[in-house]
Order: C-alpha cells, then sequence, then structure tokens
C-alpha cells in the first residue's frame, strides 16, 4: 500500500539533507534533546518545572518508595475465633490441641497460622498462642475466660 508523506529517498540522493533542513534535522533522538528523561536536569529544567508536584522535582528526581521482596514480607494468615472454636474437639483428637485445667492451649504456628482474627463467637475457655492478635478477638478470648499469649521473634507460620 502506498504512503501518503513518505520522502522519496531515491529522489533525494545527492541533496545532503533530504528536505530537512540545514543541521542534522530529522535524526534520531538527537533532535528531542535526548531519549526519556535525560537532560531534565539541564535543557528540559522547563518540563521539570510545569509537571513536577509542588517544584519538588517528582516524579523526576529523588527515590518513590521501596518494595520490600516477598521473601521478606510475612503472610498474614489468619483464622477467626469463631472457626477456632468449632475445630477445638478435631484438633484435640488429633493431637494439634492440649486440654490443661479445662483450658484448651492452641499454638497457631502448629496449625499453619499466625494470626487471630476476632469474626464469631468464643464460649469455651482457650489459651492462644499467636504472632498477631486482633483487639477484638483479645476481648473476646479473654471475655470466654481464655488468654492470649504473643509469640516473639516469629513472623513467618
Amino acid at each position: 500500500m502506498v504512503r501518503r508523506f513518505e520522502r522519496k529517498v531515491r529522489k533525494y540522493r545527492g541533496y545532503r539533507t533530504h528536505g530537512w533542513g540545514r543541521v542534522g534535522q530529522h535524526r534520531k533522538s538527537g533532535s528531542s534533546g535526548g531519549r526519556g528523561r535525560s537532560g531534565l536536569h539541564k535543557h528540559k529544567w522547563s518540563l521539570v518545572m510545569k509537571y513536577a508536584e509542588d517544584s519538588s522535582g517528582y516524579p523526576f528526581y529523588g527515590k518513590h518508595g521501596f518494595e520490600q521482596p516477598n521473601v521478606l514480607v510475612a503472610a498474614r494468615l489468619g483464622i477467626n475465633v469463631g472457626e477456632l472454636e468449632s475445630l477445638l474437639d478435631e484438633l484435640v483428637s488429633k493431637g494439634l490441641v492440649q486440654v490443661v485445667d479445662g483450658k484448651y492451649v492452641v499454638d497457631l504456628t502448629k496449625l499453619g497460622f499466625n494470626k487471630l482474627l476476632g469474626r464469631g463467637r468464643v464460649t469455651k475457655p482457650i489459651i492462644v498462642k499467636a504472632v498477631w492478635v486482633s483487639r477484638k478477638a483479645e476481648e473476646k478470648v479473654r471475655a470466654a475466660g481464655g488468654s492470649v499469649e504473643l509469640i516473639k521473634g516469629v513472623v513467618h507460620a
């Protein structure tokens, strides 16, 4: 298909600029002052002043946050207190939860969880060991006659 407005190179052989002016016009990035964000601290400074937020240079200069690698970020795997209570008898039969003085002793890290959340109802006294506990979950466990122990130094389940 024929393109309109495309310069016919063969017709311009011998004419140094091929119709694009005197000094190096229609080259690559040299005519635009460089590729990308080059020159923003020199000859493209007016763009920074026009488009930066409050002339701080953002988003052209400076650091813009840091995202930690997933290896370092602990996934918060939670279980609700109501769900935990419904599983207590099954977990006791499997040997994952002990009963001491009429209270269920639950280590959430052994169950594959690291956070206790507050949805549901608690009627049995539970002693919960967890890395993280929500405020509502702690209130419900204490109201049922149990207690919460935070595990220090453990991040991953």
